[in-house]
C-alpha cells in the first residue's frame, strides 16, 4: 500500500511540474515582428552621376503577413531624398513626382523600384556616384523600424523623365536624366 501511495504522489508531482513548465513557456512572449523584419531588397543598384540627382532601384520583397509601408529613405550620398513615382502629366509626357503615402510592399509580395517607375530619388548628391563604388541607404517604415542596404553604383543612360517638383536646384549634370527646368 505504501508503494501505491508513493507512485500516485510521484505521478501527481510530475503532472504538476509539467503543468507549471507549460505555464512558464506560455508566459514568455516572442518579440513583435516589425515591418523591417519582413522586407528585403534584391538586385539593388544606384545610377552613376557626377552631381545633381540620381536614383536607386531594386526589388523589395515582403515575406510578412501584413503590408509594409516605406515612409522615407536616407543616404550619406544625398542630402535630400524622396520616394518617387513616374506618372503621365496629362500631355503624354512622363514626369517624376514624390509618391504620396509612401511605398506599400504588399504582404507576401513585392514592389519593383525601376527606371520609369517607383524609385528612391537622391536629389542633392554630396559627392559623385562613380560606377563600381557602393552607396548605403536606410529605409524607414511606417512602424518606425528601419532597414539598411548597400547598392552598387552602375552606369545607366536611360530614365529621361522630367521632374515635377518645383524650382529646386539639382545641379548641372543630370547624367542622362532630363529633369526639366531652365538650367539645362
Amino acid at each position: 500500500m505504501n508503494t501505491r501511495i508513493s507512485t500516485r504522489f510521484g505521478i501527481l508531482l510530475v503532472a504538476a511540474a509539467l503543468g507549471l513548465a507549460g505555464c512558464a513557456s506560455g508566459s514568455t512572449s516572442t518579440p513583435a515582428t516589425t515591418e523591417a523584419d519582413s522586407v528585403t531588397i534584391t538586385n539593388a543598384w544606384v545610377k552613376a552621376a557626377d552631381s545633381g540627382m540620381s536614383a536607386a532601384f531594386g526589388v523589395l520583397e515582403n515575406s510578412g503577413e501584413t503590408d509594409a509601408t516605406i515612409v522615407s529613405v536616407s543616404s550619406d550620398a544625398s542630402s535630400m531624398m524622396e520616394l518617387h513615382e513616374v506618372v503621365d502629366d496629362g500631355s503624354g509626357s512622363m514626369v517624376m513626382q514624390e509618391k504620396d503615402g509612401g511605398f506599400v510592399v504588399p504582404a507576401g509580395g513585392s514592389l519593383t523600384l525601376e527606371p520609369g517607375g517607383y524609385h528612391f530619388m537622391l536629389m542633392d548628391l554630396t559627392a559623385p556616384l562613380v560606377a563600381g563604388e557602393e552607396a548605403t541607404f536606410t529605409v524607414t517604415f511606417e512602424d518606425g523600424s528601419t532597414m539598411e542596404f548597400v547598392a552598387p553604383v552602375k552606369d545607366f543612360t536611360g530614365a529621361n523623365e522630367n521632374y515635377n517638383g518645383g524650382d529646386m536646384d539639382m545641379g548641372d549634370d543630370h547624367s542622362g536624366m532630363d529633369m526639366g527646368g531652365d538650367d539645362q
